[in-house]
């Protein structure tokens, strides 16, 4: 089942900082897809349960060396 999730990201400067992310996630196994939003300060990621968690998204994120939470979902 696939369900989108919200993670509020902090650390972000620019533009290719949401690129950077996006990328990231989008190789993440069950990643559907990622839109990171310097502005929002967020990353709306749509996700299949069944192949990744939202942990898995938070941890690629501070791989990347930002700091991550979710903070909503929606089914």
């Amino acid at each position: 089942m696939v369900t989108t999730h919200v993670f509020e990201v902090a650390g972000m400067h620019c533009g290719s900082c949401a690129l950077l992310i996006d990328d990231a996630l989008e190789d993440l196994p069950g990643v559907v897809e990622a839109r990171t939003s310097v502005k929002l300060r967020r990353s709306t990621v749509e996700l299949d349960l069944s192949r990744s968690s939202p942990q898995d998204v938070i941890s690629a994120i501070e791989e990347l060396g930002y700091t991550a939470s979710l903070t909503g979902t929606d089914s």
